[in-house]
């Protein structure tokens, strides 16, 4: 393959990621031109601080009436610039263009053809000494000036932003401005250390941090219409690429040169400290007043976190406001394009993402900024996964649900009731081999899939260092609707150690294949991965404060797995895998306890697992369950 058809192909891979993060730009109108019912001003809003962030405005040419804003705030570039430029669409889908609204979006501060520094998921301030600003300064400044500028608006803002724009759209809600009634964080990221983007309980998701910043964090010198270009790695074969890269260190070594200040930033903080703190958004949406609807898939390899973190902050501490979550079953962004009917081999029996569309989001931006229709959405809209059904409820979780264990059992067992075997051999074990990881997907990608979270897990069944367990075939629908915890007892000749659970639902034999099925999957056996999610043992005690492993000493190691609302049906089985590595999605633990930001290729190691199931050492994954469902 010729250098400038790859250097093609990674570029691509960077643009897909803006294009998810901003899905504005890759949507169609059809029958609906922009440029004939909306005209386009660029303006330089200055902000308290004295910095202009560059800000591009689309107005209904029909003055007959007049409109709220809806405020899109993103990193990734508010192209097509210029006033003669305009975009395929307008809004979050290309119901709100003909619906009727001001379009706003703007190139935050360090970015694009914006003025002043970038920072990574900028700190918000509580405490503001004069000239003080964050993002809620620069989204209160805005909307400030906007209802001010922009003629024949009804005083009325709503904000909205998939990904980055998502946490930008989080953070306005924290002392938002009076004329905010209504906002949207969609996959917002809340906390890149505990659960979105970069890390999951300590663990570093190689492939997306690296390919990412490598494009997206290369310095300029001031505002620019272009944006990031992506990495050339020389291959599609992203097993082999960082495989060979070896340590995390050598990515600077190798390939990005210490030019890249935010992977810098990233490399120097490996625990949750007071730099990764700083960045968690939920902790400080406690005086929100807008309507909140907090948006986010299933199957978000990238901000599921963020999405629920952010509903539950903001119902625990602001209980009269409106708030509702709405999770579907999803991609990172995938709602906001296509028709939601699959993803991967999974299939859903319904265009989830047009549903969502037509009866959740218009609805709830016309109600909240126009005074149209109802604001009759419940607290929680859920895409039921498994059974494939719309779900109301109440409160999320559910209430009244009851807690059932998976307790992992001899002879690859899965029981609900805990072992009765008191044995010092009641144990299974494998080992781990950095340098043979076991993969996380069954074929060739050069950063991290989207379709990974559904992905058929046969493959890593077969593999000796994979532990399997299956339930008995399941008499009764089970319905879990939550969060999951995991409750491992394990022991490792290392000093460190990561440990990936994966659940999932096991299809019947005789199950038929879908219609049309173009890539030939073969339904019968299928093992969805419903969710799965890693945990760096040296953290197991607090995630600021890591701790060794005591070589040979089983020790538990509890942690909390994403919300899922998922039934395994009759006839299915439950299975849990757990395994020590995930590669390259997370990045290879040398088994060491070591500072792996640092480590050098002498510190990776093998080690003996061993996983305890005994009634002393009950392993287990648990959940709450609800029925009727």
């Amino acid at each position: 393959m010729k250098r400038s058809l790859l250097a093609a192909l990674s570029t691509a891979i960077f643009l897909a990621a803006i294009w998810t993060a901003f899905p504005m730009r890759a949507a169609s109108q059809d029958q609906f031109n922009i440029r004939d019912h909306y005209l386009k001003h660029e303006y330089q809003l200055q902000m308290r601080d004295g910095v202009r962030l560059f800000t591009a405005v689309y107005t209904p040419k029909d003055a007959s009436q007049k409109y709220p804003i809806m405020l899109c705030r993103t990193p990734y570039g508010v192209a097509p610039y210029g006033d003669e430029n305009y975009p395929a669409s307008l809004g979050p889908s290309p119901l709100f263009a003909s619906e009727g609204f001001i379009f706003v979006y703007q190139d935050v501060r360090g970015k694009m053809m914006s003025e002043g520094d970038f920072k990574w998921m900028t700190p918000y301030k509580p405490n503001k000494s004069a000239g003080d600003v964050d993002e809620t300064t620069d989204t209160y400044d805005t909307i400030d000036q906007l209802i001010k500028l922009i003629p024949n608006n009804n005083g009325r803002v709503g904000m909205w932003g998939i990904s980055f724009p998502g946490f930008y759209t989080a953070q306005g809600i924290i002392a938002a401005h009076p004329a905010l009634k209504a906002a949207s964080p969609q996959a917002p990221m809340g906390d890149n250390w505990l659960g979105d983007d970069l890390h999951h309980n300590g663990a570093f998701f190689l492939p997306h941090g690296f390919n990412f910043i490598a494009g997206f964090g290369r310095p300029r010198t001031g505002p620019t219409r272009m944006g990031g270009f992506g990495f050339n790695h020389g291959t599609q074969d992203g097993y082999n690429f960082f495989l060979e890269m070896g340590p995390l260190a050598n990515a600077n070594k190798k390939f990005l040169n210490g030019d890249i200040r935010l992977w810098n930033e990233w490399m120097e903080h490996g625990d949750y400290d007071a730099y990764w703190k700083a960045r968690n958004v939920p902790r400080h949406l406690t005086r929100v007043t807008p309507a909140v609807m907090t948006v986010g898939g299933w199957f978000d390899a990238e901000d599921l976190y963020g999405a629920l973190h952010v509903y539950k902050a903001v119902e625990k501490n602001n209980p009269n406001i409106f708030n509702v979550l709405v999770m579907g079953p999803w991609c990172h962004g995938c709602w906001s394009r296509g028709d939601g009917e699959s993803l991967g081999s999974a299939q859903f029996g319904a265009k989830t993402s047009i549903f969502y569309r037509e009866n959740i989001e218009l609805p709830f931006f016309n109600y909240f900024l126009k005074d149209k229709g109802k604001a009759d959405l419940p607290e929680a809209y859920v895409f039921a996964t498994g059974i494939n059904q719309w779900h109301k409820y109440d409160h999320w979780p559910p209430k009244g649900a009851a807690e059932l264990s998976l307790y992992l059992q001899a002879n690859g067992k899965i029981s609900f009731e805990r072992s009765s075997d008191a044995s010092d051999k009641a144990y299974d074990e494998y080992v781990s081999d950095p340098s043979k990881p076991v993969p996380y997907i069954n074929n060739i990608a050069i950063g991290m899939t989207r379709e990974y979270m559904t992905d058929d897990q046969r493959f890593a069944a077969t593999r000796p260092d994979v532990l399997v367990y299956r339930s008995d075939v399941l008499t009764d629908d089970i319905t879990f609707a939550g969060p999951l915890k995991a409750d491992l007892f394990v022991s490792t000749t290392g000093t460190d150690s990561d440990f990936i659970v994966k659940l999932i639902d096991v299809f019947p034999n005789n199950t038929p294949d879908p219609r049309p099925n173009p890539t030939g999957f073969r339904a019968g056996g299928y093992q969805m991965l419903v969710r799965g999610e890693p945990m760096r043992a040296k953290y197991r005690k607090a995630f600021d404060k890591p701790e060794p492993m005591v070589p040979g000493q089983a020790t538990e190691v509890p942690f909390e797995l994403p919300d899922i609302n998922h039934t395994f049906q009759k006839g299915h089985r439950i299975m849990i895998q757990v395994q020590s590595t995930w590669f390259p999605l997370v990045d290879r633990n040398p088994q060491k306890f070591v500072n792996i930001y640092a480590a050098t290729e002498a510190d990776f190691q093998k080690a003996a697992q061993r996983l305890y199931h005994s009634s002393r050492f009950p392993s287990r994954l648990s959940g709450s369950v609800i029925k009727g469902e």
